[in-house]
């Protein structure tokens, strides 16, 4: 058969020493709970859980749709780039924000995001990679340090098909000490989501049972064989889930078993899922579902915004900045624009653009170009000085007041904390 990464000079593992063999998904699992079901352990089985598929989405949709800066820094100086080819076009499939929902639904389900650097430029700078299935992927890390095969030398595998380290990008969710691989949600939390869907499974049973769960249904004069018991169960289920009478012989009794499904917990056990999986991913927990409790409900949503970004967002990004930004020339590094997730009305927004104006941290060209405006012509707008200044009006330092001092005796800190 031939080798479809031959042009890549990639070759297949044959059988000889312990790094010869070939790795799949089970030499890099964590260990799991035996309590979960087996249909929680992947990602597949688990989307099915409505907080497990909108703790992704939220994370993933938010990532993708911030827009990428890309910078050159020179000691204290940052220049603004051009995006490289790689944030431009990265992938044969779709645009930037496609690309950036691969890497991240593979993070936040699988824990890694791995990539295959498919294009160079001249200088051997990546301008094309698609993510991988992780399931696809094995890793040994596991050999004694030093040797091939371990934490720091890594023997990576695509479908049996070993690759050249240097052609894996590999950015992990959270890395055990002399490990590679990272831990995966989906397999470390499987009892939470087994829950999660055993819940699921009890009211899709409760309403396909029309509402009342199984009862006892028995004749008080003859006894019943097996095979006339398995008919009569049958047609009292059907009836039960068609919502039509049930017609009773002279001699039948049916005794439901009634139990409500406030009485089973459905809804407590459901929002407690979902508050513990939005745990796991750092979201508010009212994002996916779950139940926020004290202050943080009468919070603004421009501040619940705001620490989504934080606790949720800001771990992805950063790792996702630092991994992409050494795929670029030294001194050049990526950054996503945070901001653009805030959304703040009109008011707002005009008040901190007009502070940032009066101090000079933006000029009015800036100011315009964050509503989508054209910046002014004649380069009008490229003035950055403050406008007290610009108005030729003094400013004067503020004091600085101390207030363990007598209330009347107004003390002003000098830089070398003398007082005067």
């Amino acid at each position: 058969m031939r080798n479809p990464f031959r042009r890549w000079g990639w070759t297949r593992r044959g059988a000889g020493g312990p790094e010869q063999r070939d790795l799949g998904v089970n030499d890099v699992s964590w260990p799991t709970d035996d309590l979960a079901s087996p249909v929680a352990m992947s990602e597949h089985g688990a989307l099915r859980l409505t907080p497990v598929f909108a703790a992704g989405r939220a994370l993933a949709s938010s990532v993708a749709s911030l827009p990428i800066r890309q910078y050159r820094r020179t000691g204290e100086e940052r220049m603004r780039l051009p995006l490289a080819a790689l944030f431009r076009n990265p992938a044969s499939q779709g645009t930037i924000d496609d690309w950036l929902w691969r890497a991240m639904l593979s993070l936040v389900y699988r824990g890694n995001a791995v990539g295959l650097v498919m294009e160079r430029d001249w200088l051997e700078y990546p301008t094309r990679i698609e993510w991988l299935n992780p399931a696809d992927v094995g890793v040994q890390d596991t050999m004694p340090l030093g040797a091939r095969g371990s934490f720091t030398d890594p023997v990576w595998t695509y479908a049996g098909v070993e690759v050249p380290s240097h052609d894996i990008v590999h950015i992990p969710w959270m890395t055990m000490p002399g490990r590679v691989w990272g831990l995966s949600p989906i397999a470390a939390y499987a009892v939470t989501t087994s829950v999660g869907l055993a819940a699921q499974r009890f009211i899709d049973d409760y309403f396909r049972a029309g509402g009342q769960p199984p009862g006892h249904f028995r004749n008080t004069a003859q006894t019943v064989e097996q095979k006339d018991a398995g008919i009569i169960k049958r047609r009292l289920v059907q009836s039960i889930r068609s919502h039509e009478p049930i017609v009773y012989g002279k001699d039948w009794e049916y005794q439901p078993i009634t139990i409500s499904v406030q009485e089973a917990q459905f809804c407590e056990t459901q929002r407690l899922t979902a508050t513990q999986i939005a745990a796991i991913y750092g979201i508010p927990p009212e994002k996916i579902g779950g139940e926020t409790g004290g202050s943080y409900t009468y919070s603004s949503p421009e501040q619940r915004q705001i620490e989504f970004i934080q606790d949720a967002l800001l771990p992805y990004l950063v790792k996702l900045e630092n991994h992409l930004s050494e795929l670029l020339p030294r001194g050049q590094y990526i950054k996503f624009n945070a901001d653009a997730l805030i959304r703040i009305d009109l008011a707002a927004r005009m008040d901190a653009y007009e502070k940032g104006r009066l101090i000079g941290l933006w000029n009015l060209d800036e100011i315009r170009a964050k509503e989508d405006e054209p910046p002014l012509p004649n380069g009008q707008g490229q003035d950055y000085t403050p406008l007290p200044i610009q108005a030729g009006a003094n400013i004067t330092v503020p004091q600085i007041r101390s207030d363990r001092d007598d209330p009347g005796l107004h003390l002003i800190k000098t830089p070398r904390g003398n007082h005067g």
